[in-house]
């Protein structure tokens, strides 16, 4: 009997509910959920608590943009890692490191350490996050290999990852202001090391490591890096980030500037519900077009959403086009990473998945200090120019060079 759904698979409808009826799905989702909500509240986190301590916005985007450069330059390594030697062997020591590293930056911007003890602080904190989420999209793809609820799957994980991003700056934010501004890194902490070690506790859900794996085919032994459509969607979402890192920074001064800090978190949670209420769309439908001429749809319309927000000077307003924004994020996320799975041999993922989210995070890195730095120098509604200029940058990219997104040769 085989893993995932029998062979009346390409005539079933690909939904939810039978995604979710794949044998033993439940045992690695449930933790899985778990150990990424953490994410949603790192570099929120960040932010509320060395503003709070330092009075800069800029200074806090910058250890927030530390954290997340240390994520994109790690994150690929540990993915190939947990392709060689199994998700486990990668988990229980990083989820470890990354408490005690986050433990050790809460301290010191407590004790009102200097910048530079802050930015060393937040290199570790950045490089041991867990690699959670492509993790779990990589035992979907053990699962589902050849599978049209592959797609389903896609649709799914971003659904997750979105839900995390409602609940996690609200929760981060709701501890940050109601009980210490140091509560919500502390309990992002808490929640990694708890989520993590349960996930990687659920051995038989995950992929055979590759050193054991017994191909033979030299394509799984190369690093994803060097398939040519992996190196596009990685600018992709690098202009992704850049909303994502935007939109925390700015809708943080936004709310500080009108004496409303309190509903920053939900704002932002505005903002990721639209993406993930898209996300349950486009799992929901069983869709003819290829993903890439989708991707070359939904990717203008997001740049084009992001367009209005400068211009937002109103709460009601800046709900009203973060939520659109939100919308146009989900389809772009979810058709990038179910191309990985044509351009992309099995062995190597995890891997590519985990290029794609620390590219994400590297984007909301940068996207974090440069709208710091001009929040600070001239005013709130400057910052929301960042998400506008990494999304068209990545269009550009994205426009010229889509023929790479072609699926690899059997």
């Amino acid at each position: 009997m085989p893993n995932g759904p029998g062979a009346d698979d390409s005539t079933a409808r690909a939904g939810y509910g039978r995604l979710l009826r794949t044998p033993h799905a439940l045992s690695f989702l449930l933790p899985g959920f778990a150990a990424r909500q953490p994410f949603a509240m790192l570099t929120i986190g960040i932010v509320l608590l060395v503003q709070h301590t330092t009075g800069s916005y800029g200074s806090a985007g910058t250890v927030s943009a530390v954290t997340g450069v240390a994520m994109a330059l790690f994150a690929p390594q540990s993915g190939k890692l947990a392709d060689r030697f199994g998700q486990t062997a990668v988990l229980v020591p990083g989820v470890i490191t990354h408490a005690a590293s986050v433990i050790l930056l809460t301290v010191l911007a407590l004790g009102h350490a200097p910048l530079w003890a802050l930015l060393l602080a937040a290199v570790p904190a950045g490089a041991s996050v867990p690699q959670v989420g492509p993790m779990v999209r990589a035992r979907w793809g053990a699962k589902l290999e050849g599978s049209p609820l592959m797609a389903t799957a896609a649709a799914f994980e971003s659904v997750t990852d979105e839900f995390t991003f409602v609940i996690g700056p609200v929760l981060a934010t709701a501890l940050c202001t109601s009980v210490h501004p140091a509560a919500g890194l502390l309990a992002e902490a808490a929640l990694t090391l708890v989520g993590g070690l349960l996930f990687a506790a659920q051995r038989r859900t995950a992929p055979v490591p590759r050193r054991s794996a017994g191909h033979s085919d030299g394509r799984t032994h190369g690093s994803a890096l060097a398939v040519p459509g992996v190196r596009v969607l990685i600018a992709v979402f690098l202009g992704i980030g850049a909303v994502f890192g935007g939109m925390q920074v700015s809708l943080t001064a936004f709310t500080e500037s009108i004496g409303r800090p309190g509903i920053n978190g939900v704002l932002y949670g505005i903002f990721a519900a639209g993406n993930m209420l898209s996300g349950v769309a486009c799992g929901a439908v069983r869709w003819k077009t290829a993903p890439r001429r989708r991707l070359l749809i939904a990717y203008p319309l997001l740049t084009l959403a992001c367009s209005g927000l400068w211009a937002a000077h109103a709460v009601p307003l800046l709900g009203a086009i973060g939520l659109l924004v939100g919308l146009c994020i989900a389809p772009s996320l979810i058709t990038g990473y179910t191309l990985v799975e044509s351009l992309v041999a099995p062995g190597a993922r995890t891997e590519a998945f985990t290029w794609l989210t620390g590219a994400v995070a590297l984007g909301q890195a940068a996207a974090a200090t440069v709208a710091g730095r001009l929040a600070d120098g001239f005013g709130a509604s400057a910052g929301f120019l960042v998400p506008l200029a990494g999304t068209a940058l990545a269009l550009a990219v994205l426009t010229a060079l889509r023929g790479r997104l072609a699926p690899r040769a059997l």
